[in-house]
């Protein structure tokens, strides 16, 4: 109400001005003195405080400056004609200020959203690991939607980060956020009334892959997001998407270097064990067989150390197999090969980027082609002993090797389920493997 109080307020201005003019100059400059009115009051109050301003301004021009004055009716033609040109002028000046007046609002809005994106940039840009990248993103959303911020990751659904700290999930909410991460679209509240639950969660994007979701929430029980927010948040979240994907490849790398520098020591040591051993075990064999042909110890005896240092040997020739030649020979099914040593993959001769959880359960499988490895093996053997029974990490990571590796990953030829057991590699070209 005030913006259409102060547009009359200007009318008013403009006609007592009018009426001080008038006497000396006369009403022909009159009705210029209503264009500004009607441009200030479009400029500050948009649109309709313009009309209102436009008809105010003729109104007083017909009865202060018209004959007769004071009233409403027109005599001569002529003032009635300077009486429309005045309301077409007025109308027509009220929807340019009020244009003007709108793009100054969209600029300004464009504006505050790239600042509000930019600053988000910045903060997550600084963030060193994805605990970091977590809190910066919960912090930042909270701030900006002016409510309570948590992201959740999955599968299963769990909780990673919130704003204010502290923040607790229901088990609707929890299940919620679990429907957004498998079907990656939008839910809660505001979103989906079928839904009774305060938050409203949206997927975290990059590519078609979902990375987790973002949940916004308010005290006061309105729904955090509205409509014309939306692009507003899909760019913020796409900002932590960034941030999210450059901290895990920053950690798969760092992972992927660590586990080379121990395969590298763990082969160097195995093979300096064989090296370091074999002499002594040779000269307790040959010492053996000397006693044995010059008959001055028992038979017993003698069968006993030659049996010993005969496993003993066997344990060596083994280790010796582990540490160096056997990890350097490729492991090739089709068009996929598999560099244990050398900790690589392709699929017909273009390199396929895996993270270190899938290339543990690929070498684990390769290491035993053609066996059916368990799960429990499998998740022990990657993830550690006290992972044995998650084994819907496993299925996960089986499922992104499938997609990689696969020629049709519905259809699976080179890792092949054993329903209820575990998994096998394939021992022969895959197009001539079975199927599950």
């Amino acid at each position: 109400m005030r913006r259409y109080f102060e547009a009359l307020l200007m009318v008013a201005a403009v006609t007592l001005l009018g009426l001080v003019i008038a006497p000396r100059w006369g009403t022909s400059a009159v009705d210029l003195l209503f264009l500004p009115a009607v441009i200030v009051a479009a400029i500050r109050g948009g649109r309709g405080a313009s009309l209102l301003a436009a008809a105010a301004s003729t109104l007083a021009y017909n009865f202060f400056f018209t004959a007769p004055r004071l009233s409403l009716r027109i005599d001569d033609p002529t003032e009635f004609a300077t009486v429309l040109v005045l309301f077409g002028v007025a109308l027509v000046t009220s929807q340019l200020a009020a244009s003007v007046r709108r793009e100054a609002e969209a600029a300004r809005a464009h504006a505050e959203r790239n600042a509000t994106i930019a600053g988000l940039a910045r903060r997550l840009l600084g963030c060193t690991s994805e605990e970091d990248v977590l809190a910066a993103s919960t912090v930042e959303l909270a701030k900006v939607f002016g409510g309570n911020a948590v992201l959740v990751g999955g599968p299963p659904a769990r909780l990673l980060g919130s704003s204010p700290p502290g923040v607790q999930l229901t088990p609707s909410d929890i299940a919620t956020a679990g429907l957004v991460l498998d079907t990656g679209q939008p839910a809660g509240r505001g979103l989906d009334r079928a839904l009774p639950v305060e938050w409203q969660f949206h997927p975290i994007r990059s590519g078609e892959t979902v990375l987790a979701v973002a949940g916004l929430a308010r005290d006061d029980g309105a729904p955090a997001v509205v409509a014309d927010q939306f692009a507003l948040l899909g760019s913020l979240l796409d900002q932590v998407a960034l941030a999210l994907e450059r901290s895990r490849l920053e950690r798969d790398a760092q992972e992927f270097a660590r586990t080379r520098e121990r395969d590298r020591v763990r082969s160097a040591l195995l093979a300096s064990i064989g090296d370091d051993l074999r002499p002594p075990l040779k000269a307790i064999t040959d010492a053996s067989r000397q006693l044995r042909r010059e008959g001055e110890a028992r038979r017993e005896l003698l069968s006993e150390i030659d049996a010993a240092g005969a496993k003993l040997d066997r344990y060596l020739t083994g280790l010796a197999d582990l540490g160096s030649d056997e990890p350097q020979r490729p492991v090739s099914i089709g068009d996929v090969t598999i560099d244990l040593f050398q900790r690589s993959v392709s699929r017909g001769g273009r390199a396929v980027r895996l993270t270190p959880k899938e290339f543990g359960i690929l070498a684990e499988l390769a290491k035993h082609r053609g066996r059916v490895l368990t799960h429990a093996h499998l998740l022990r053997a990657v993830w550690g002993p006290a992972q044995e029974k998650h084994t819907d990490y496993l299925r996960v990571a089986v499922r992104g090797l499938r997609q990689k590796l696969e020629a049709d990953p519905a259809h699976p030829a080179l890792i092949i389920n054993e329903p209820a057991v575990g998994y096998r590699l394939a021992s022969e070209t895959p197009a001539l493997a079975g199927t599950d």
